[in-house]
């Protein structure tokens, strides 16, 4: 039997065949728990390779005596990594995600927010599984790890170019870098520039129309003037940030959110500003470093195996992230050996500036973020490698989380 098909004026007939292959072919779509998670179709396709790891020193167990949880995005290969221990053993998990980048834990709400920097930008919101529904068709689920899972996102115009996220007063805060700004965060999808440097400013306003100083990170203090915030320069030009020949070298600096004024020079390419104990912590990108502002300067503590992207900060130690350096930026990195830089995190004592361990993702590319948790709040992602798609089935047809129990965020 054929199908009627209308063609212009008039009807002509489609093969039953040519319409069951069709509709097979739709029924098998978006069938991943991962794609749905991450609203990403392409989310099925991740490559073992790139979730294979080394480690030196003891990475694992260093999480595990301090009960810590790491969240670590790699925005080019579209992945979050979740690195955990149980009895020193590696406890490694991932979700799939459009370039995740910044990433903000407010232990108030029990929420971690990442954002996702394609067009449009997303900020997903996830919160870890609780417990199970009840179900007589999915009868005997356990619970182990409390896996983080998105429970809600949303959408914001692409060209605020999104970076790092960040909660200050309570709430979300993150880098506009397309603005040259500060932007507050509602539920709702709304965004409000509430921060930006005094020198965008000209005679006809500030200057948002386009990204000239990337302004990139935010050491996030209880309110915005007691917060820092890193940028690659503080000149509005005709060669902006993303051309090959935009100079870097030394043209770095940390802002003060109270004087909206350069507190700190000499750095390269600047991210991840974070403040620890009162000061000022940042990673010196373009050089491999990690190191804090004093008088009004960048003061190196150590060097790492590649470009410094990615900081946190838990009990004494710092985990650091390095990256690959994408080669038509290698101009931006004047002070590494970019064939020698790898895709790792290191843990470094603040004290000693020791470099105590390091995992290493041999095929890893880029990390943009990395956010310290407790293991009790939760051990990573429910995906895991190899997959076990029966399990994630299950979790994702019966997850509860106690925001959904208490009724909302």
């Amino acid at each position: 039997m054929a199908k009627l098909e209308l063609t212009g004026n008039s009807y002509h007939c489609r093969p039953d065949s040519e319409l069951d292959k069709l509709w097979a072919t739709h029924n098998a779509q978006w069938r991943d728990s991962a794609q749905i998670a991450s609203q990403w179709q392409e989310a099925a396709e991740t490559k073992p390779e790139l979730l294979e790891f080394t480690s030196r020193g003891n990475f694992f167990e260093i999480l595990d005596e301090h009960q810590i949880t790491l969240l670590v995005s790699r925005e080019y290969e579209h992945l979050l990594m979740g690195l955990s221990s149980q009895d020193g053993k590696p406890v490694v998990s991932f979700m799939p995600m459009p370039h995740p980048s910044g990433l903000a834990f407010d232990e108030t709400s029990g929420i971690v927010h990442v954002a996702s920097t394609r067009n449009p930008n997303q900020v997903f919101s996830l919160s870890p599984v609780s417990d199970f529904t009840p179900r007589m068709d999915a009868p005997g689920q356990k619970m182990s790890g409390s896996p983080l899972v998105p429970v809600f996102s949303r959408f914001l115009p692409g060209c605020l170019y999104m970076h790092d996220l960040a909660l200050v007063g309570g709430r979300l805060h993150a880098n506009a870098v397309g603005h040259n700004a500060i932007v507050a965060l509602a539920q709702e999808g709304t965004y409000k520039r509430v921060w930006w440097p005094a020198c965008i400013e000209t005679e006809d306003g500030p200057v948002f129309g386009q990204n000239h100083i990337q302004l990139n990170s935010i050491a996030a203090g209880k309110t915005l003037e007691s917060s820092f915030f890193s940028a690659s320069s503080t000149e509005i030009s005709d060669l902006r940030p993303g051309h090959a020949d935009y100079p870097v070298d030394k043209r770095g600096v940390i802002f003060s959110g109270y004087t909206r004024e350069v507190m700190a020079t000499g750095l390269t390419r600047p991210h991840s500003a974070r403040l620890n104990s009162g000061v000022v912590w940042v990673d010196n990108s373009g050089y491999g470093e990690l190191g804090f502002a004093e008088d009004g300067h960048f003061q190196p503590a150590v060097k790492l195996p590649g470009w410094t992207r990615g900081l946190c900060f838990r009990d004494g130690l710092a985990f650091v992230g390095t990256s690959r350096v994408i080669p038509r930026f290698s101009q931006y990195a004047p002070g590494l050996q970019v064939e020698t830089s790898v895709c790792g995190v290191h843990i470094v004592d603040v004290q000693s500036a020791q470099i105590l361990a390091s995992l290493i993702w041999p095929s890893g590319n880029q990390i943009f973020a990395i956010e310290a948790l407790p293991q009790s709040f939760s051990a990573g992602f429910p995906f895991s490698h190899p997959r076990l798609t029966e399990r994630e089935k299950l979790l994702f047809y019966t997850f509860s989380t106690d925001k959904q129990s208490q009724g909302g965020l």
